[in-house]
């Protein structure tokens, strides 16, 4: 590969921060602590474990097959990085005035199911700004599957993420 296909420290840096504020994984513990109030230990670390793994193959499937599956619809990527900007507006709006993210997560909780997926991985830490961030942050043009930047950042993610809950 040519040396001008990766991306510098900068750019990880920048990517890294960029995901970290979209993702807030801090946000993320008032969840993990409702949905585990009754759990051991162990247990909770198998629900963040569960969590982080589901998060992290839900946004590398938005990683490889995004970018696809817009241009399969016709809808130019220059469409949706205009629409993602202002849904990334609008998700910061949100957190400044209005209900903060884990007060409407918490309320999720009262339903059945596994909370390692829902409301833990979906729509917690893969939330649907992370999963518009994965695919604005892919070219898949330019760069291979390999030498992605949100590849890259994601390899660290779920390390990263299970270490704060």
């Amino acid at each position: 590969m040519e040396p001008y296909l990766y991306y510098s420290m900068e750019d990880l840096i920048s990517i890294f921060i960029f995901f970290f504020a979209v993702i807030d994984p801090i946000g993320t513990v008032p969840v993990f602590i409702a949905v585990t109030p009754r759990c051991s230990e162990e247990e909770k670390r198998k629900i963040a474990f569960r969590s982080t793994l589901v998060a992290f193959l839900v946004l590398l499937f938005f990683v490889v097959a995004g970018e696809y599956i817009f241009n399969a619809i016709n809808i130019p990527l220059s469409a949706m990085q205009i629409a993602g900007g202002i849904v990334l507006f609008l998700f910061a709006l949100t957190m400044i005035f209005g209900e903060s993210k884990p007060d409407e997560e918490v309320k999720m909780t009262a339903g059945g199911g596994d909370k390692a997926i829902f409301p833990l991985a979906v729509p917690s830490i893969a939330s649907p700004g992370a999963m518009l961030a994965a695919v604005l942050m892919t070219e898949n043009g330019i760069y291979s599957f390999g030498n992605h930047p949100g590849v890259s950042s994601y390899r660290q993610c779920p390390g990263g993420d299970q270490s704060v809950l």
